[in-house]
């Protein structure tokens, strides 16, 4: 197997460092070589975060590199645009379709920009998802990242009884429920 390449880019605080180790959890079960980096940047004050996971039979390092990513999961609409050249001209975006206003764009600095969802949709493949509002109709915000999850598996070759395994072993006992029910909320949305 061709190793494959993901990339989770998102605001400070949106789950992308525990996206990155369900994901890394199922290539793992699966028997794969897995490396996982997270690139944390300004992620404390709601800055840029950004985690690659890579998976195969020999996996050499873990970062992805531009125009090597099979997938781009991105939890916010300008971080998608931001790292959308690493995605390879046949991968897919799965995006949340949410917006963070930067600090340059809260301070009248810059704008933020008009349209983004349309413009990725120009140059890849999209799929996208409100993840947020659904995650507010299981009542519970923070788990719309597993949500996302939920979408990316369609996309992957995993069976969907391994990353409901998978979830079990990286989320905190009393959350495993919750985050079951918003991957199948993400698994059956599309």
């Amino acid at each position: 197997m061709q190793t494959k390449n993901i990339m989770i880019v998102g605001v400070g605080g949106q789950g992308t460092l525990l996206t990155s180790r369900i994901l890394g959890a199922i290539a793992q079960f699966a028997g794969y070589d897995v490396k996982v980096s997270e690139v944390h940047g300004m992620a404390q004050r709601g800055g840029s975060v950004v985690t690659y996971v890579r998976y195969g039979e020999d996996v050499a390092e873990p970062l992805v590199e531009e125009g090597g990513a099979d997938i781009l999961i991105a939890f916010e609409k300008l971080e998608a645009m931001r790292y959308i050249h690493f995605l390879k001209k046949d991968g897919i975006l799965v995006l949340n379709d949410q917006r963070i206003d930067p600090v340059t764009v809260i301070t009248g600095a810059n704008e933020y920009p008009k349209d983004i969802v349309n413009k990725l949709k120009e140059r890849r493949n999209v799929v996208s998802i409100d993840a947020q509002s659904a995650a507010l109709k299981l009542g519970n915000v923070r788990v719309f990242n597993v949500i996302i999850v939920g979408l990316v598996a369609k996309n992957m070759e995993f069976a969907k009884e391994d990353w409901l395994k998978a979830i079990e072993k990286t989320v905190p006992e009393k959350l495993i429920d919750m985050n079951k029910e918003a991957f199948l909320v993400g698994y059956s949305s599309i």
